[in-house]
């Protein structure tokens, strides 16, 4: 199971449990704190986001902006990852494909999922995780792709010994 998985099992059955666990992912890529992210799921293969439509994520025209509803669907891939690759395994984003398809006037929920999640190989793979970006209707506002390229990590100098 990864370190991710673990804190989340560890942290998310706990009073205020989800937020702290948001927080330490926000500590660990500070730049999503912009839309301030709330994990309320995490599995292998399965990660969910909300995020508050507040004034610092509008547009000019006061509805969520398009970029931070992408910033929304990276968290929701990049946890998911970080949930489902093993340790034996590194990732990293490279490339995501979006949709703009309404308007969001509300909060966001992000869902990405993976199902069936892939078994990482000896050599680099890209696995393509579908994100949607939902209101509070249900309705899906935007739609990515994330590109997650999987490889074995590199062996250390000690552990090649």
């Amino acid at each position: 199971m990864s370190s991710t998985l673990e804190m989340w099992r560890k942290f998310s059955p706990r009073p205020l449990g989800t937020r702290l666990f948001s927080w330490g992912v926000c500590l660990r890529a500070p730049y999503f704190r912009t839309v301030r992210p709330h994990i309320v799921r995490l599995e292998p293969g399965y990660c969910e986001v909300r995020s508050k439509k507040r004034r610092a994520v509008h547009n000019h025209i006061g509805t969520f902006h398009a970029i931070a509803a992408c910033n929304v669907a990276e968290v929701a891939a990049g946890v998911l990852a970080e949930a489902s690759v093993p340790a034996t395994h590194r990732w990293i984003p490279v490339g995501m494909a979006v949709r703009y398809v309404a308007k969001a006037s509300t909060d966001v929920v992000g869902v990405a999922e993976l199902n069936p999640l892939p078994e990482p190989g000896d050599e680099p793979a890209d696995w393509v995780v579908p994100v949607r970006i939902l209101d509070t209707s249900g309705e899906p506002v935007v739609t990515a792709d994330i590109t997650l390229r999987v490889s074995p990590k590199k062996k250390t100098a000690a552990a090649k010994s």
